[in-house]
């Protein structure tokens, strides 16, 4: 069934298109309408379902450009692609998919599509479609150019000298016969290239699959598409595409081949930032996941363990193994915290912040850590705008960019730590994907080291890699500190070449607030027992068992409840005052948050304490756990835990 989405037009100036979309359901198709119109574009839309729709569409009516679904009922996007290029039709090609991965996308585009969107970043789509367009319209300037070449050589001359794109001629061989003033900048004076070999600037790498295409062109006279890497006069290389069409004599026989070629270098590089992004995010997904059932594990271990402690006596035979235990069990714990930061699956409790008080705070340790051989300046601006993070997080940042930058000069140096004020245009968010425009606070960390080389620069930020040798380090640091900066709403760029030094300059968006009142905590309780009425909701039996031990060994009556519902209905069947919920945040169904506040209205006088190995997508991206909340991270010890639950028994009651 095809239905038409015609759009009114408005007395705004807006580009004209009709576009064909393939899409079986109707709701995404709208999204993908909605996003042109907003962007400026007056839209035409047949949207279809099936082959035969789409082919009888395809041949009575001319498209601008086509937007198909990867995964369709009983066929697919690719179907639809290999039925457009079948029928001869040279119209951009743009694959939407809500589960298409990095390979998959890139051999589509390989074979043919224009690119791909991602359905849960249709914002790129205007972008997408308006390049495809721009892109159409001057392969169609190229076309019309061999068109004339036909008629005049002198015609042809004219055009190839006013485009931008690189045009040269070439006979059967290979040989250039012609060459566009563009080639000028990468090649020199196009009059010395006439007769030498085309093939000799390509690629070593790439050179027989672009010959085997040439010859393929030269003997069907069907021209087709290649894409290489051009190695430039001072070594460095570009990304060509290039398209070629046959020339014929007067008989008609191929004479030579015309090739009209782009540089698409800046499109592959934001390509392939693409690709480290979703490569970042599946690993910290891993990651998190990892973490969060090894800290559930680890406070089963040191909980139980450090009761098991408190039972022996000093000299009691068993008494160092188990302290091991807890010490491996300790730096197991530093290692799930590392690989939560990383996946972003911490719990933050962020504050805005003067950027400035943060470093000055982290500076005398920072000279301790990086040794009497390294000189430390600091560079800060005044009236420097505000950040909303958590403080002890950012200082770990600053700790873990000087650590690298201090091994990275072993035989000493300078480390610089600046802040600014900086604004990042379009401009720089064209050429970096992640980010946006707006303004930003920097904290730049600089050394004066041995630099890295790009390929290490690709992978520095990935959890376990590290240039150090083995038991020297856990490659965990700047993985660590990549994925606070992501958790923070900010970002993270690396500038380094080998025996130059590196810079990392982290972006956190500026915040028109002023700077929160850090507050002191209070004095310690006094004694760790209590006699009040405890809920205690967990999900996971052993902690469950754990906690009732600590708590019940000190005096508190405990409810203990396996999930949300459960709670809620002890929660209505107890008579009594419930002084503190002491509640997980991630559990199956109600999450920790949800339950209170669920109770809250029933028991306005219940006190909540949450507990986590990590937060979940939800408490993250909306930031429900505000900085007055009271939270004790997992794993935690016996102690740790009856200090906090005293700690919010005795503190005056607040409305959160």
């Amino acid at each position: 069934m095809a239905v038409n989405l015609s759009e009114k037009k408005t007395a705004v100036a807006k580009t004209s298109i009709r576009v064909l979309i393939i899409e079986d359901n109707p709701a995404d198709a709208e999204l993908a309408c909605h996003e042109l119109r907003k962007a400026g574009f007056e839209i035409k839309a047949d949207v279809v379902q099936t082959p035969e729709e789409f082919l009888e569409k395809l041949r009575s009516h001319p498209y601008d450009i086509v937007l198909a679904d990867y995964r369709l009922p009983g066929w697919s996007g690719m179907d639809a692609l290999e039925m457009v290029q079948k029928e001869g039709k040279e119209v951009p090609f743009i694959l939407l998919s809500g589960t298409v991965g990095e390979e998959t996308a890139v051999e589509c585009i390989k074979k043919g599509a224009t690119d791909y969107v991602l359905k849960d970043r249709l914002k790129r789509l205007p972008q997408v479609v308006g390049r495809a367009l721009k892109e159409k319209a001057q392969q169609d300037e190229g076309r019309r150019a061999v068109e004339k070449l036909r008629l005049s050589e002198e015609q042809f001359r004219l055009i190839s000298e006013n485009v931008a794109d690189l045009i040269v001629v070439v006979d059967l061989e290979g040989r250039r016969v012609y060459n566009s003033p563009s080639y000028k900048e990468i090649l020199g004076d196009p009059n010395t290239l006439r007769g030498t070999d085309s093939f000799n600037e390509i690629h070593p790498d790439d050179r027989d699959n672009v010959k085997r295409i040439f010859e393929e062109t030269a003997r069907t006279g069907v021209g087709q598409r290649a894409e290489y890497r051009f190695v430039l006069k001072d070594g460095s290389f570009r990304y060509i595409e290039s398209q070629g069409s046959v020339i014929r004599n007067r008989e008609g026989k191929p004479a030579n081949i015309l090739v009209v070629s782009r540089d698409v270098t800046e499109r592959k590089k934001l390509e392939q930032q693409l690709l480290q992004s979703q490569k970042m995010e599946a690993i910290g997904q891993l990651a998190g996941g990892v973490a969060h059932d090894f800290n559930n594990l680890l406070t089963v271990i040191s909980g139980f363990g450090q009761l098991a402690l408190e039972s022996l006596a000093d000299d009691a035979p068993n008494r160092g193994h188990l302290e091991q235990v807890l010490r491996a069990s300790d730096r197991a714990a530093s290692l799930t915290r590392q690989l939560l930061a990383f996946s972003r699956r911490q719990t933050l409790q962020p504050k805005v912040l003067n950027l400035n008080e943060v470093v000055t705070n982290v500076e005398k340790m920072l000279r301790r850590l990086i040794g009497e051989n390294i000189e430390l300046v600091a560079v800060p601006t005044t009236d420097l705008g505000r950040i909303k993070a958590d403080a002890g997080q950012v200082e770990q940042v600053i700790m873990n960019l000087a650590v690298n930058a201090r091994d990275a000069m072993p035989k000493g140096g300078k480390l610089t730590i600046e802040t600014a004020n900086v604004e990042l245009d379009a401009a720089y968010a064209r050429a970096h994907t992640v980010a946006k425009p707006g303004p930003y606070v920097m904290l730049a960390v600089s050394d004066t080291g041995s630099g890295m080389d790009k390929n290490t620069q690709a992978h520095i930020f990935e959890p376990f890699f590290t240039t150090k040798e083995k038991g020297k380090g856990t490659g965990l640091g700047l993985s660590t500190v990549y994925g606070i900066v992501k958790q923070s709403g900010g970002n993270i760029w690396v500038y380094s070449e080998p025996g130059r030094g590196t810079t990392f300059k982290v972006y956190f968006p500026e915040i028109q607030e002023d700077a929160d009142v850090i507050e002191t905590s209070g004095a310690a309780p006094r004694s760790l027992k209590g006699t009040e009425n405890i809920l205690v909701v967990e999900d996971e039996e052993p902690i469950r068992k754990l906690v009732r031990a600590v708590l019940e060994s000190r005096g508190y009556n405990l409810l203990l409840a396996r999930d949300g519902e459960e709670a809620i209905a002890i929660s209505e069947g107890h008579k009594g005052p419930i002084n503190i919920m002491l509640t997980d945040l991630v559990m199956p169904g109600l999450s920790g948050l949800e339950l209170a506040r669920r109770l809250a209205p029933k028991r306005p006088e219940m006190k909540m304490l949450y507990m986590s190995g990590y937060t979940d997508d939800t408490v993250v991206r909306n930031g429900l756990l505000e900085s007055s909340v009271a939270f004790i991270q997992k794993p935690f010890t016996p102690d740790a835990l009856a200090r906090k639950v005293r700690e919010v028994l005795d503190a005056p009651h607040s409305s959160k």
